[in-house]
């Protein structure tokens, strides 16, 4: 599957800003365990320090006892037994709130303070015995108190044990977190090199081919405006060149009419039959020609519109005109006509009204002699997409208005439903039936200047309908209308 230069550039972007969200996190998590870590290394070596305090204290106070007992001096004594009792147990509290939230320690702190209280004991009863003189059981109070002691120390190291292997943990984890972070540190920044070169690269390249595009647009823009003044001059030429061509035209036929009126008026005694009928076969040439100039003239000007032709046109009114227009030859043809109630359509009112009056007369014209004419002229209003237009998106949602126009006449086989709008084109001799064949074409041109479209179909010995599809709101632009879709 093939992406566009934008689908890509948004993929690298996802990309990078997940690798470096990503990142971002590993390098929160390690920022958070290495503070972490040290909060844990501080609070360790607090509780080292302070459980070096308490037995630090209590070795110095069986060591002033004992330096007494040897050499009688006070100065051992000082600090007394209850000051250092209460720098320790200062100590001891602080310990308490430092290790408030680990079960463990505050057990082991337990057990501490049971064993501090009988070492504070037996230093006092080893003050008392000092004070008293030499005591037999002296050797036994020395061993118990060394057993204490050593109990102490042992619960120290436990708690220290403990503080180390939570440091210990917290290192573990660090160099985990350490591993990984410096890993996505180096592939995210690779990535976000690699995309952020690729981006530059696509995007230079899309510049210029921006650029291009634009200077060609620009030339297409300036070929094009010149082929619209060449083209609307060649239209104004033309226009001028039909206009005098007609009259140029109408002249010479006005003289042979005129000098075969005389001829017949004055010799007519004098002309032997064969005479006459080539008299009468000419005039009626240039009668039939003098049609085909005039038609000529309307179909060059046929849907001709601009904006300030533009109005919104009541068709219920425009249609009764057009078959006001029409009621002698309806009358000829016993004719019997019904339309439904028909909306108001933004458009030309001299371009609908010639529209609508070549296609009933079309249907007039070729009425089947066997019954009675019977035309229907039925509509039916709903969006672009409703009615099968195979347009782009932007007008999908447009309201138009599908009016056909049905007879039973002869009908024409549906073989030449496309022929059927070309200038020139004809299905039936001029003996057959009169007309030049661009009063359809007239239609088709009518409708595609209103941004519409006309189609038809028919069953030979049958009847025709004509379906003409048009906007309710016009919009002056060249817009390209396909065909409905068929089904």
């Amino acid at each position: 599957m093939h992406l566009s230069v934008h689908k890509k550039i948004q993929i690298g972007f996802f990309i990078a800003f997940t690798v470096i969200v990503i990142a971002s996190i590993f390098s929160y998590l390690v920022a958070k365990n290495l503070l972490d870590n040290a909060a844990r290394l501080n609070h360790a070596i607090e509780v080292s320090k302070r459980l070096e305090v308490i037995t630090k204290q209590v070795k110095e106070a069986e060591a002033a006892l004992r330096g007494y007992k040897l050499t009688k001096d006070s100065t051992f004594l000082v600090p007394s037994m209850k000051d250092r009792s209460i720098r320790i147990e200062k100590e001891y509290q602080m310990l308490r709130k430092v290790t408030a939230e680990s079960k463990i320690q505050q057990l082991h702190l337990d057990t501490l303070r049971k064993l501090l209280k009988v070492k504070y004991e037996q230093l006092l009863a080893s003050n008392v015995d000092l004070n008293a003189g030499m005591h037999s059981e002296e050797k036994a109070n020395v061993l118990a108190g060394e057993g204490i002691m050593d109990k102490i120390d042992h619960t120290v190291q436990e708690m220290i044990n403990i503080e180390e292997s939570q440091v210990h943990e917290k290192s573990e984890l660090f160099n985990f977190f350490s591993g990984l972070w410096v890993p996505m540190i180096f592939i995210s920044s690779l990535v976000a090199i690699i995309i952020g070169i690729y981006s530059y690269i696509t995007l230079t390249k899309e510049v210029r081919l921006q650029q291009h595009i634009e200077a060609k647009l620009k030339s297409y823009q300036r070929d094009l405006q010149q082929n619209i003044t060449l083209l609307n001059k060649s239209n104004q030429e033309l226009e001028q060149f039909a206009y005098v061509a007609s009259h140029d035209l109408q002249e010479p036929l006005r003289k042979i009419s005129t000098f075969s009126d005389r001829l017949q008026i004055k010799y007519k005694e004098n002309l032997p039959p064969d005479a006459t009928q080539l008299i009468d076969r000419m005039v009626a040439a240039v009668a039939r020609m003098r049609v085909l100039i005039n038609d000529l003239l309307v179909f060059s000007r046929a849907g001709r519109i601009v904006p300030e032709s533009i109005v919104s046109v009541n068709m219920n009114k425009l249609m009764t005109e057009v078959i006001s227009d029409l009621e002698i030859p309806l009358e000829e043809k016993n004719a019997a006509i019904v339309f439904a109630d028909l909306p108001e359509i933004e458009g030309n009112p001299t371009s609908f009204h010639q529209l609508f009056q070549n296609l009933i007369a079309n249907a007039i014209k070729f009425a089947h002699p066997g019954r009675q004419l019977q035309i229907g002229i039925h509509n039916e209003t709903a969006t672009g997409k409703e009615l099968g237009l195979n347009k782009d998106n932007n007008h999908r949602d447009d309201k138009y208005c599908r009016i056909t126009i049905e007879d039973n006449g002869i009908g024409f086989d549906q073989a030449y439903a496309e022929r059927i709008f070309l200038i020139f084109q004809r299905l039936h001799g001029i003996s057959e039936y009169s007309g030049t064949g661009i009063g359809l074409a007239i239609c088709k041109k009518i409708v595609d200047s209103h941004h519409g479209f006309i189609s038809a179909q028919g069953t030979p010995d049958k009847g025709a309908t004509f379906t003409v599809i048009l906007p309710l709101r016009q919009s002056i632009k060249n817009e390209e209308y396909t065909e409905p879709i068929k089904g």
